[in-house]
């Protein structure tokens, strides 16, 4: 059977030991408080979810082990983790410096780095993201040169060179969520360039054959282009800027990337297949389909409903989506049989593969069914 590799997504706030997480969840338990605070907003709603696995520290290498083993039993083999810097500094890393480098079958699985560059704001604070003091910046993602440069030796030598990073052609991959923040932050688009020039160059030092670099897009009617050729909002980059920096390959981080996250999951994912087909007419760079257990973040809105809401997003249906993605890569000339999911953890926008008490086991064994059994 051919190989795949299936790549989820990873959102390291489910721990509270990093104490700067306390200023967002207080009791010391990550996004769990914010789960566990859910309530429906309206009949059928389809919440509260409750993790079968219970509301443990994944900054625990004992629970890594057990999730490693479920992952990779059931065929999720690679583990995008977001990584973040703020403040000159990096933010939720203990997820996976002290959960998954340290659990003992870590080299079952193969890892690699989304620089989750976007500001960080109210959204993560169930407390004001329902207030009226409106979107509330905690921190900025953008860095400046001397901070990117700083930021960037540390991944280079912490982690680009372990035996189970990600690579692909022999070179580390390395993603970057937010290329307009990217962009703005350096000075403009030819200071991106010299940037990501100096970075490939520092890959190449280090004795790597050079840097896979990856970045997140999104589809044309999420993106608003301004004068400068930057997406207005510093969220998206279009394909002439993906262009530019010369970025080897794109992908999305889920479903509202390319449809509006509202409706029924089979409708929105007929707008998915039309994506897919646009992304190798649109872009030079190479494109890894991404598919998505769902969408829903009113557990992040303690007294509003937030409309967005993907329905109908079985595990039968998401299985349909793994055999469009699936079929994706079969059918094109890739540099590698990648294919990226939201996601593993991410609870709080109800698009996770965790079992929990209303699917089950169902998200994950429709990943093994379709990769795994070859059913």
């Amino acid at each position: 059977m051919k190989h795949y590799d299936v790549g989820a997504y990873i959102w390291p706030a489910y721990t509270g030991d990093e104490l700067r997480s306390r200023m967002f969840w207080p009791k010391g338990m990550g996004e769990w408080e914010t789960v566990q605070e859910a309530k429906p907003k309206y009949e059928g709603h389809q919440w509260p979810r409750r993790p079968l696995w219970g509301y443990v520290n994944e900054a625990d290498p004992a629970v890594m082990e057990m999730e490693i083993a479920q992952a990779t039993r059931h065929g999720v083999n690679v583990f995008i983790y977001d990584w973040y810097w703020f403040d000159r500094r990096p933010f939720l890393e203990c997820c996976l410096n002290d959960g998954f480098l340290k659990a003992a079958n870590n080299k079952e699985m193969q890892f690699y780095l989304m620089w989750a560059n976007h500001d960080a704001n109210h959204l993560w604070d169930r407390r004001l993201s329902g207030s009226e003091c409106g979107r509330t910046t905690i921190w900025t993602g953008r860095v400046n040169r001397i901070d990117f440069e700083e930021m960037a030796e540390r991944l280079v030598d912490k982690y680009f060179g372990l035996d189970n990073y990600y690579r692909i052609d022999g070179k580390p991959v390395f993603m970057i969520y937010d290329l307009g923040n990217f962009i703005a932050g350096l000075g403009g688009e030819q200071a991106a360039i010299d940037a990501i020039a100096w970075l490939r160059a520092l890959a190449v030092k280090k004795g790597f054959p050079g840097l896979h670099l990856q970045t997140r897009v999104r589809s044309a009617h999420r993106i608003k282009k301004s004068a400068d050729g930057l997406a207005s909002g510093g969220i998206e980059a279009y394909p002439p800027v993906v262009r530019a920096l010369g970025i080897d390959s794109v992908t999305h981080y889920g479903f509202g990337d390319m449809a509006m996250p509202q409706g029924d999951y089979l409708t929105i994912l007929e707008e998915v297949a039309c994506e897919y087909a646009k992304m190798e007419q649109d872009y030079d760079a190479a494109y890894f389909p991404q598919v998505a257990c769902g969408w829903d973040n009113n557990p992040r809105f303690p007294d509003t409903l937030r409309p967005r809401i993907i329905t109908n997003n079985t595990p039968e249906n998401f299985e349909k989506a793994l055999r469009l993605a699936k079929t994706y890569v079969d059918e094109h000339p890739l540099p590698a049989p990648l294919i990226t999911i939201n996601a593993w953890n991410e609870w709080t926008e109800t698009s996770y593969l965790q079992p929990d008490d209303l699917y089950g086991y169902g998200y994950l064994d429709a990943v093994k069914k379709v990769f795994v059994d070859g059913q």
